[in-house]
């Protein structure tokens, strides 16, 4: 969710609900044969713009929870799809 932004999800949606890809550095609809909506406008779409800020909002929200005792340890790493491998957010 960190390749796009809402307003790009949101306009893509606009014009088709075909299959997007990036073209040049720029995301396209590739198949506009399917026509679009603007109730992509009422989604959040939960993108990402900062991946270890957001960790930290998550570890945050997590900590914060009534459910959590404070006595629970509560880490957030990023996971990296093409390694496998974990980094720690020390911040978090």
């Amino acid at each position: 969710m960190e390749f796009f932004t809402d307003e790009v999800m949101r306009e893509l949606l606009a014009e088709t609900i075909g299959p997007a890809g990036l073209v040049d550095g720029k995301w396209k609809n590739l198949d506009t044969r399917h026509p679009g909506s603007r109730e992509g406008d009422y989604i959040d779409w939960l993108t990402i713009r900062d991946l270890a800020q957001s960790v930290r909002d998550d570890v945050a929200r997590i900590r914060r929870h009534p459910l959590v005792p404070l006595d629970i340890a509560v880490y957030g790493y990023i996971y990296d799809v093409r390694t496998g491998r974990l980094a720690e957010v020390p911040s978090a």
